[in-house]
């Protein structure tokens, strides 16, 4: 007999900043790394014989927490990977919902006939991670093996060897983050014991990020919302200073324009379906020499502030600066900000240096972008 876990990755930006994931290739989060330390543990014990892996780097992520305690390779398969959306990929879940409703409720509610042009229908990657699985379960004959990989990959495995539809989520809910299944595998047939066990989690790192409201991005010409922009930004003054002492909106606008110029991409306003949840104001050129990016503005309205939804406006800013080639991403802090400053090394930002501010000191801070490799692979 042959014993198979089956684990989805851990946390990764595209769950946190609520984008499609599919063969984007993201790092994985703080949270992630915690979820990878508190896997290893429960692995530590379990005699493990062999460790596979998607190619994709939350899931090879996710197999070094069996290796931290068991000397073995990570065999990558190309077949594990997670579904391809094609015109999908990395785009925000809320963008999807809003512009393409119908298509997003079959993706979601009825997977045997969803269909996107460019992008993998659930019967192909049913097909393929099947048939690496089967390979692998006869390769390890008598053995326990580790396999990590995606929640849809995982949903179109396990509905196929329980027989149930791929849309039946009662059976096979969405995966937790290192959610693990367990198969037996002998006289050529599979048994499935559990499904989505994430009892090796405390309550803090078993947080679901579907579960937060997902925003809506539209880039936009700051030259047609200058009242709103100047209005964002002067909130943005009075929660960093408590006061609007040395704020003149004029520059900050005409600098705003400037970005958009150099690139369409650069303002953003963020909707919660119809309603103005936000603005985020990027300037490729002022880190361009040093390979950085920088934020001029990230401004979220006081009524989403709390809800965890920060982050997708960050996410924004990574994304597209992965995109145009930058290492890190930069930004200003107000010294007398401690939510702001809180955010921000919540989500990787690290103090680099101290400069006077039109209203106190600021804080030069900075998140490295990592180094493995992203984008659509």
């Amino acid at each position: 007999m042959t014993e198979i876990y089956v684990i989805r990755h851990v946390q990764a930006e595209g769950n946190l900043y609520r984008l499609m994931q599919g063969h984007w290739d993201g790092d994985v989060t703080a949270l992630g790394e915690k979820q990878r330390d508190a896997l290893s543990l429960r692995f530590r014990d379990i005699p493990v014989d062999a460790v596979y892996s998607s190619d994709l780097w939350r899931a090879r992520f996710t197999a070094s927490a069996i290796t931290r305690f068991h000397d073995l390779p990570i065999r990558c398969d190309r077949r594990l990977r997670e579904i391809h959306v094609g015109p999908w990929e990395a785009q925000p879940f809320a963008n999807l919902l809003w512009e393409q409703p119908e298509l997003m409720d079959t993706f979601m509610h009825d997977s045997a006939n969803f269909f996107l042009p460019g992008a993998e229908t659930f019967r192909d990657v049913r097909e393929r991670v099947l048939e690496a699985l089967y390979e692998i379960a006869g390769a390890n004959e008598g053995r326990t093996v580790v396999i990590t990989t995606h929640g849809v990959a995982i949903r179109c495995m396990l509905t196929a060897l329980l027989g149930v539809p791929l849309n039946d989520r009662e059976t096979v809910p969405i995966f937790h983050n290192t959610g693990i299944s367990h198969l037996r595998f002998e006289n050529g047939r599979f048994t499935v014991d559990t499904v989505d066990d994430f009892s090796h989690l405390p309550p803090e790192l078993a947080q679901n990020a579907s579960a937060v409201t997902a925003l809506r991005h539209v880039c936009v010409d700051p030259g047609q919302h200058r009242a709103l922009y100047e209005r964002c930004y002067a909130d943005a003054w009075m929660a960093a200073h408590g006061n609007l002492v040395g704020f003149e909106p004029a520059p900050y606008y005409h600098a705003a324009r400037d970005h958009y110029r150099r690139d369409s991409e650069a303002i953003s306003l963020l909707y919660d379906g119809d309603s103005f949840a936000g603005l985020i104001d990027l300037d490729i050129a002022r880190g361009e020499h040093a390979g950085y990016g920088w934020v001029s503005l990230l401004y979220l309205c006081p009524e989403y502030r709390g809800r965890g939804l920060g982050v997708q406006l960050l996410g924004r800013a990574v994304t597209r600066y992965r995109t145009l080639g930058c290492s890190a991403v930069r930004l200003y802090a107000a010294e007398d900000n401690t939510a702001a400053l809180a955010f921000y090394r919540a989500n990787g930002f690290t103090e680099l240096s101290r400069a006077p501010g039109a209203n106190g000191e600021l804080l030069l801070m900075e998140k490295q972008l990592g180094s493995h490799g992203y984008g659509v692979v």
